[in-house]
């Protein structure tokens, strides 16, 4: 049932909200501990706003478009009366919020109800969601698998239909990779789009918070709410010229990337091949900024409570903390370049198509994807597609492309669709074009599989 429908079930009375609320925290329950996506289960708020939404319906009060629809947070997002943690046990001592992150007020505004925090790499600072402290979240699709970072566990949430949508957050690739791993839609906005109050940074220059879904009319319906407008795109999407970007974007790719990204160049009536220049520098501009912006951010707790820290992170963050200012203003440099460059790209083609990550998910007992040649660290470098476009700003969404057999082995991979700034209407509408092809959707997992 897609999002909107299950409003309007709740909205007519023919589901009750606390019902549906209940069965969803029976589920989590139930279910999660073979994924660990979640970190806390809200029960008592969950519960009070879902007889909150049944009341107000049975006095025929307005409710709001995502009447008693449960959701999840990344558990950087505040939320009113929990310590936001960050993925850590650094900030257990800290206050508890006094209000939910802003982009939490409005989804709450809207009717939805936050029913639980969710997994994610300590600090957001990785791409796999292995976390020293609250453990590792798996795939659903093969729990012997990584499920991505660092919003993790927001994506394995989806993707083991326990939640209809969540909320994570992406500063080189923590929406698109785990979306792309598990199997679901991640959209990352424009740069600067949605507000950043309440949600704990990791590179406040680059971090963009955003929906995790099943499928792109559930990413339409929060983003929507989440932005304030209709994405509605009046245009012949059919029209729309095609880039798909070559050379760094075409490197080490799995046969079914490869073979994802030629179907949907041959649905599309106007393509045109685009290599980017530098692009291996955008991403080594991105590192700098992120690492300096992170390792200032917590350099205070470092010199007071290091080994509070994950080693990995910690190792990481002290690193960046470091970086002479030299190197980072160079990396900023770089930033307005390549800016510079996509802006003039877009003025060429209304749609970029990327891969999202090289492949399938790794093992987690073998946590390594394959870069020229040479295995390489999945927590650093599963972002290798994601994390150069971060840089520029625009809105990426992050799509799961249909499964090419059918005998229930293939696991998920993901695309990448790129538009200039402020036209997150254009991805939708030609990820739904996509969609209704067939060429994109894979199906969550059941309580069955």
């Amino acid at each position: 049932m897609s999002i909107s429908s299950l409003a309007q079930s709740i909205q007519s009375g023919r589901v009750s909200a606390f019902q549906h609320c209940a069965e969803t925290l029976q589920r989590l329950k139930e279910r999660d501990g073979a994924y660990n996506s979640v970190t806390r289960i809200l029960e008592s708020r969950a519960l009070d706003a879902a007889r909150k939404v049944d009341a107000r319906i049975a006095k025929r009060e307005s409710v709001g478009p995502l009447a008693g629809v449960p959701f999840g947070v990344k558990d950087l997002f505040d939320l009113e009366g929990h310590v936001t943690t960050a993925g850590s046990v650094v900030l257990n001592d800290t206050p508890p919020a006094r209000r939910d992150a802003e982009v939490v007020q409005r989804l709450c505004a809207a009717g939805a109800i936050p029913v639980a925090s969710l997994n994610m790499d300590e600090f957001a600072y990785g791409f796999a969601t292995e976390n020293a402290h609250y453990g590792t979240t798996r795939n659903p699709h093969d729990t012997q698998r990584l499920a991505g970072g660092s919003s993790g566990g927001s994506a394995a949430a989806v993707a083991a239909n326990l939640l209809p949508f969540t909320l994570g957050s992406d500063t080189n690739g923590s929406i698109r990779v785990p979306a792309s791993l598990c199997g679901v839609w991640g959209l990352r906005p424009t740069q600067g789009l949605l507000p950043l109050a309440g949600v704990y940074p990791f590179a406040s220059s680059l971090d963009v918070i955003g929906p995790f879904a099943q499928n792109v009319a559930d990413i339409r319906s929060v983003s929507e709410v989440l932005i304030g407008h209709s994405l509605a795109y009046e245009e012949d999407t059919s029209q729309l010229s095609v880039g798909i970007l070559d050379g760094w974007f075409a490197q080490d790719l799995s046969e079914g990337v490869k073979a994802g990204i030629r179907a949907i160049g041959s649905a599309c009536l106007h393509t045109k091949t685009v290599t980017l220049p530098e692009v291996a520098r955008a991403r080594a501009a991105s590192f700098v900024i992120t690492a300096a912006e992170g390792g200032n951010l917590h350099l205070g707790r470092l010199k007071t409570t290091p080994m509070a820290y994950d080693p990995a992170t910690r190792d990481r963050l002290m690193a960046g903390a470091l970086l002479p200012s030299a190197a980072v203003i160079q990396a900023q440099r770089v930033r307005n370049w390549f800016r510079d460059i996509m802006h003039q790209t877009f003025k060429k083609v209304d749609i970029l198509v990327a891969p999202a990550t090289v492949g399938p998910a790794p093992r987690l007992d073998q946590p390594t994807i394959m870069v020229g040649g040479k295995a390489v660290s999945a927590r650093a470098n599963l972002g290798l597609f994601t994390q150069p476009l971060s840089l520029a700003g625009m809105p990426v969404l992050s799509a799961p492309l249909a499964p090419q057999n059918t005998d229930n082995s293939a696991l998920p991979l993901g695309v990448q669709f790129i538009a200039a700034p402020g036209k997150e209407s254009i991805l939708l509408a030609f990820a739904e074009m996509l969609e209704r092809k067939g060429l994109l959707g894979f199906p969550p997992v059941t309580a069955g599989n």
